[in-house]
């Protein structure tokens, strides 16, 4: 419920499996594993990717738990010090992509905070420099997707079907 250690930054899902496979991965229980670039834009989709594994290199010394933060998605019940749905989501500028490996990050769950321990002009510097991923969603569904989704607390609906009109219920027979 209380942890500081160092951040450890994946930009894409298949670069972290392949590293909490390999059983000489550079971790430790203190680590911060970070999985980012997988919210609703940069998933995209909001892939159901939070429940980042804990390496194996860990499970064969007894380590059941480590803190692991996301924008992605977990449905469900699962283990552990998952942080999840962080927005807005790290593809689109939030807060996990100011996020470098070895920062130091403490959580607090009984005082509801996540700290990255990096002066805050060092965090600003790094988001003003900060650019996604490149793609190449030049048409279709995903350039729709890209362009038009929302944030995960907004509810991941499509900007272009929110009305400023409120529908009422329809009568139930």
């Amino acid at each position: 419920l209380k942890h500081r250690g160092p951040a450890l930054v994946f930009d894409d899902y298949d670069a972290m499996m392949r590293a909490v496979n390999d059983e000489d991965f550079d971790v430790t229980a203190e680590t911060v594993m970070i999985l980012r670039n997988a919210g609703p834009v940069g998933g995209p989709g909001m892939p159901e990717w939070g429940m980042l594994p804990i390496p194996k290199k860990l499970l064969k010394l007894g380590v059941r738990d480590m803190v692991r933060i996301s924008d992605a998605r977990m449905s469900g019940t699962s283990y552990g010090a998952c942080i999840l749905h962080v927005a807005p989501e790290s593809y689109v500028g939030g807060p996990l992509a100011a996020v470098r490996n070895g920062d130091m990050i403490a959580l607090d769950v009984a005082s509801r905070t996540i700290t990255l321990e990096v002066d805050a002009a060092e965090i600003e510097r790094r988001l003003t420099e900060w650019r996604p991923p490149e793609r190449d969603y030049s048409r279709g569904y995903l350039k729709m997707h890209a362009e038009h989704i929302q944030q995960a607390p907004e509810g991941c609906d499509f900007t272009f079907l929110q009305s400023p009109h409120k529908l009422p219920e329809p009568e139930i027979h």
